[in-house]
C-alpha cells in the first residue's frame, strides 16, 4: 500500500482523543517520519512551571505511532511495548516538536527515534519507542496476562 495522504495522516492523529486533548497537530510529513507540533497551555505545565514530562512521552509516542500508519499505508492495529525517553531541557511556553524517524519496520515489532525540539529548535529531548503490529482483526485488549508466580 501507498503511505497514508496528508489528509489521511490528519485522520489517524485526530482519532487519538488524547493526542486531541493536548492539542496535537501534524506538522510536517517526511520520508522516514512525520513531525507532530504541541501548543504548551498553562493546564500542561507541572508544579515547577515547566511542561509536563507526560505531554512531551506521549507526544513521542504518538509521533512513531502515526509514522507507522503513515508507513504501512493502513490503519492497522498496533501497540506500543516500550518507550525510553531522556529529557534535556525544560520548556515552559511556545510549542513542542516531536520529529520521528523510523528506523526498523519489522513484520511483528517497530522502532522509531523521536527528537523533541522548541519553536527556535533548541532539543528538548529525545526518545526511542517500540511498537507492535497486532493482528489485522485482533482487538487492541486482546493481550493475554501471564499468571503472577507464588
Amino acid at each position: 500500500m501507498p503511505p497514508l495522504t496528508a489528509p489521511q495522516v490528519d485522520k489517524v492523529l485526530n482519532k487519538i482523543r488524547f493526542a486531541r486533548l493536548l492539542g496535537m497537530r501534524v506538522s510536517r510529513m517526511h520520508r522516514d517520519g512525520v513531525t507532530l507540533a504541541c501548543p504548551i497551555r498553562k493546564n500542561l505545565l507541572n508544579s515547577a512551571g515547566v511542561l509536563h514530562g507526560g505531554v512531551s512521552a506521549s507526544l513521542a509516542d504518538a509521533a512513531v505511532g502515526v509514522a507507522i500508519h503513515r508507513h504501512l499505508g493502513s490503519h492497522r492495529p498496533i501497540s506500543t511495548v516500550e518507550m525510553k525517553i531522556n529529557y534535556f531541557r525544560p520548556v515552559s511556553e511556545g510549542t513542542v516538536f516531536a520529529r520521528s524517524h523510523l528506523l526498523r519496520m519489522g513484520s511483528t515489532l517497530c522502532v522509531g527515534r523521536v527528537d523533541l525540539t522548541d519553536a527556535q529548535d533548541r532539543v528538548l529531548g529525545t526518545a526511542l519507542v517500540t511498537y507492535m503490529l497486532l493482528a489485522p482483526s485482533a482487538p487492541v485488549s486482546s493481550h493475554r496476562q501471564v499468571p503472577a508466580s507464588k
